[in-house]
């Protein structure tokens, strides 16, 4: 017997193979109780500008997810309530916000849609931005008088990136590798036939195991991510905000880096592989000097709008430059962008059985454990463990913690093993 008999989950930020896996998992696990299931669509997009006067509407804001909604559901691509990127808690950046009510009101309309519906409890699926927000939810709950009814939050990761705190690997991650994989090995035999080369841009906005990942398992001849923008590869530039003042920016060394590239092409040319596929974290963009950055929009998170970049056309540009200016010869190198194709593939086994488990969490959770301001995490033999909220976000910023691939870690050494080398 539990208190509460009617969940409500939602999926925000970008999509991930298996998806899909963790959201029919999770709604089996709770209808088999006799709880029922609201699946909120495209994130807090409808339950971020709720107002009592009008209601939300199901089918257009939510549905009621039953059995024979979930039919064949764990394999199956997309996700079946969509997502969305609002951001209910873009303003608040500190404790003492949450009860601010000019700061705190979007997450307050969102409290009273869920309430409005009848919802016992708030499932988050998403990535770190979206735990963020999860946890903003539960501490909002907290300020409230006592005598108002509190949801309970619990949080699904989920990210192709991999860089999650508190979980080993996040559902979707082998999956998008995997297909990541495959293009490049198409694309080191379309390299092969014309005795050139593709800079391939993995997605992966904070740390390089997509990347990295892809790149082991696409037989590239170098992997570059933004953890390796230390010692010679790392630089730092004065810039000037919007008010006047000056502040100091963390940036790569475009040139040592051109230079590096330039010396993998020809240490492969000595090996008569003229030819080859590099691959880069999209997250690098962050770290290209200012003047490259100009008049790029920003999301509601704050992130640049890497697309808008096209960081691999630009440095392909400069690498072909650079090669000829060093050797008198051409040499075609082509900027390809790739992610957004492996973020809805057919998951592979491990992704749907990492979600289902994950999703199967999220009842054990709430109903089993009868907790609060956690996140499901899987590890060993799909072993479920529940982290805290406090573990994974700052109490004082409210910002959450990246992992990063540790310098020289056996996964990071790995990739040096199996890629072209250079005298540096």
């Amino acid at each position: 017997m539990s208190d509460i008999k009617k969940v409500a989950m939602l999926f925000a930020g970008g999509p991930a193979p298996g998806a899909n896996a963790v959201i029919g998992t999770a709604a089996f696990a709770f209808l088999n109780a006799g709880i029922e299931v609201i699946g909120i669509k495209h994130g807090y997009s409808h339950l971020i500008g709720y107002d009592s006067a009008k209601p939300l509407v199901e089918g257009e804001a939510y549905m009621n997810i039953t059995h024979a909604d979930l039919a064949q559901r764990r394999t199956s691509q997309g996700i079946m309530i969509g997502t969305a990127r609002s951001n209910p808690g873009k303003g608040v950046s500190a404790p003492e916000h949450l009860t601010n009510p000019e700061k705190n009101a979007p997450l307050k309309r969102v409290y009273e849609g869920l309430r409005s519906l009848g919802v016992d409890a708030l499932i988050s699926i998403g990535g770190d931005d979206t735990l963020k927000t999860a946890n903003k939810m539960k501490l909002y709950q907290d300020t409230l008088p006592k005598d108002a009814v509190r949801m309970p939050v619990v949080h699904l990761p989920k990210t192709i990136d991999n860089d999650y705190m508190g979980i080993d690997f996040t559902f979707g991650y082998f999956t998008a590798a995997e297909f990541l994989a495959t293009e490049m090995r198409n694309l080191n035999y379309d390299a092969a036939a014309g005795q050139a080369y593709f800079l391939c841009e993995a997605m992966g906005r904070s740390a390089g195991w997509l990347a990295y990942g892809a790149a082991i398992a696409g037989e590239a001849c170098m992997v570059l991510s933004v953890e390796d923008i230390v010692g010679p590869l790392r630089g730092e530039e004065t810039v000037v905000d919007a008010a006047g003042n000056k502040k100091s920016r963390t940036i790569m060394n475009v040139d040592k880096i051109v230079n590096h590239i330039v010396k993998v092409m020809l240490a492969r040319e000595k090996q008569n592989q003229p030819y080859g596929v590099i691959v880069m974290a999209e997250g690098l963009a962050e770290y290209l000097p200012y003047k490259y950055l100009e008049g790029i929009p920003r999301d509601d998170h704050g992130h640049i709008a890497i697309a808008s970049i096209n960081m691999s056309k630009m440095l392909a540009d400069i690498i072909a430059k650079a090669y000829k200016d060093k050797t008198g010869k051409s040499r075609k190198i082509n900027g390809l962008q790739l992610g957004y194709e492996s973020r809805c593939a057919i998951p592979h086994a491990f992704d749907v059985m990492l979600g289902s488990q994950i999703g199967v969490g999220a009842y054990r959770a709430l109903i089993e454990h009868k907790l609060n301001g956690v996140m499901i995490s899987v590890g060993g033999q799909f072993d479920l463990t529940f982290v805290p909220f406090e573990e994974l976000v700052d109490p004082q910023t409210l910002v959450t913690k990246v992992r990063y691939i540790e310098i020289d870690s056996d996964f990071h050494r790995l990739a040096r093993f199996v890629e072209t080398p250079v005298d540096d």
